[in-house]
């Protein structure tokens, strides 16, 4: 067991959870304090003793199924549904199977079948298990690295298993029965039997290469998935990506974070002025005993969030507002509107309730608009121009969210003028494609001269570039 847990710790530290040498120990300590019968418990226990993360709770959670529960269940499971199947097309298997069995005794000592075919008639289960295994190593399979090879793999480890030997076995076996006697009816489900049995295999074999492609690269995968969500489309998303994507926002924020972290140290200390170094060491023949430093102060920026939360763009709004959040520190103040055609403040929203409820309470107009209503661009930004002007200054950034579908009213954007006049920078996200700005009902032509950025936002990476010109 001990050789088990090392090597479920070394695939841990694979896939980019740190388990240290005392968290190794304190699992071994674990086992003698626990019952291996309880799984629940056994996998609770090693979590608590080497996970210190609680972003890599999913992580582990979903290696310890792959490491732990064996690739006897999914053959079980598959042998189950083949069992299933082969029922609703009329097939007694019990009853094929005894037959072919009780044939088969007729012919002992004529027929030489190989073991793969053996453990597929008598659906040995542990020793098919065992063979795909071995197969698998002498395949290579633990070498594999991306999903593009799954299909390589599981077709060298069904050619080291013999899969194609043991199809033509199970065939000639099928043609033996018929010249013994066999009824065309059973011999129509004595084929039916033998294509399914081939059939589940392969997908068993297929299952088993990407299990191990689970294990041995699951930081790769991770990885890869969280790109592939990054450049979805938010109208795109469904249920579960939204779930997932909430992780994905959060790491791509504390990137930036860390980012911002790092600079703030180096403009603390400041960059080297040569100059003055080499001029303050004139008197000691220009070595530099004393380095002097460029000294040089970045204010954060203030940012004021017009949101258009309607239908049309919610999820885009979804993430724009959880990115920005989570980047606080960031900013001196913010402060949040959203609107429809109503303007509503939902700053304290988020001051009062944690992020994820605080978004939602947020799309929902936050108990302050009506979100039921027609899109009206121009009503809102007068709204904001008569009664929030004031709050903009110099240092302030104006980010605006929305799609700019006025539905032809009046889009009063000399408001957004006399904005831009008094804040930093005025930037646009506009969820839609350029090429639609502008035609139809959108009024973006009008807005675009008195922004400073404007920028299509329809996934993640583009709203991370955007940032990134706004606070980096």
């Amino acid at each position: 067991m001990q050789k088990k847990v090392i090597a479920f710790t070394n695939l841990l530290r694979k896939s980019g959870i740190r388990v240290s040498v005392a968290e190794g120990i304190d699992a071994f300590n674990a086992l003698d304090e626990l019952s291996l019968d309880d799984r629940e418990i056994f996998r609770d226990a090693l979590r608590t003793a080497m996970v210190k993360r609680g972003d890599d709770i999913a992580a582990y959670d979903e290696l310890f199924e792959l490491f732990w529960s064996g690739f006897y269940d999914n053959l079980r499971q598959a042998f189950d549904q083949m069992e299933g199947d082969l029922g609703a097309m009329g097939v007694d298997l019990d009853q094929i199977l005894r037959q072919l069995a009780e044939m088969m005794k007729e012919m002992d000592g004529e027929l030489d079948l190989s073991e793969l075919a053996k453990a597929l008639l008598t659906q040995d289960l542990s020793q098919l298990e065992n063979l795909i295994r071995q197969a698998a190593q002498e395949a290579g399979t633990g070498r594999i690295e991306n999903m593009l090879q799954v299909g390589f793999f599981s077709r060298r480890t069904a050619e080291q298993m013999g899969l194609e030997g043991a199809s033509q076995e199970l065939e000639n076996l099928v043609e033996r029965m018929r010249a013994m006697g066999m009824g065309d009816a059973q011999i129509q489900q004595l084929q039916e039997l033998m294509r399914k049995l081939m059939e589940t295999v392969r997908r068993t074999v297929r299952t088993f290469t990407e299990r191990e492609l689970q294990q041995q690269n699951h930081n790769y995968m991770e990885k890869f998935r969280r790109e592939m969500l990054t450049e979805k489309s938010f109208y795109h998303l469904t249920e579960d990506e939204i779930a997932r994507m909430r992780e994905v926002v959060a790491r791509l924020a504390q990137r930036i974070k860390n980012i911002l972290s790092i600079r703030k140290k180096r403009l603390k200390r400041g960059k080297l002025d040569l100059h003055q170094t080499l001029r303050r060491n004139m008197a000691r023949g220009g070595i530099p005993f004393e380095v002097v430093y460029k000294t040089r102060r970045k204010d954060r920026p203030k940012l004021v969030i017009l949101c258009d939360v309607s239908s049309s763009v919610a999820n885009v709004s979804r993430f724009m507002l959880q990115f920005m959040y989570s980047l606080q520190e960031a900013f001196t103040k913010i402060r949040c509107y959203v609107f429809v055609a109503e303007l509503g403040e939902v700053t304290s929203v988020f001051q009062e309730k944690d992020i994820s409820a605080a978004i939602e309470k947020a799309l929902d107009g936050g108990d302050v608009i009506n979100v039921y209503t027609r899109s009206n661009f121009g009503y809102a930004f007068h709204e904001f121009w008569k009664n929030h002007l004031a709050s903009i200054d110099k240092k302030t950034t104006v980010m605006i969210l929305g799609d700019a579908r006025n539905n032809y009213n009046d889009a009063k954007a000399w408001c957004i003028r006399d904005i831009q006049n008094k804040a930093k920078n005025v930037v646009w996200l506009n969820p839609e494609s350029p090429s639609a700005w502008g035609f139809g009902d959108s009024v973006m032509d009008r807005y675009m001269p008195y922004c400073d950025i404007v920028e299509e936002c329809r996934n993640l990476r583009q709203l991370s570039k955007v940032v990134d010109q706004i606070i980096l």
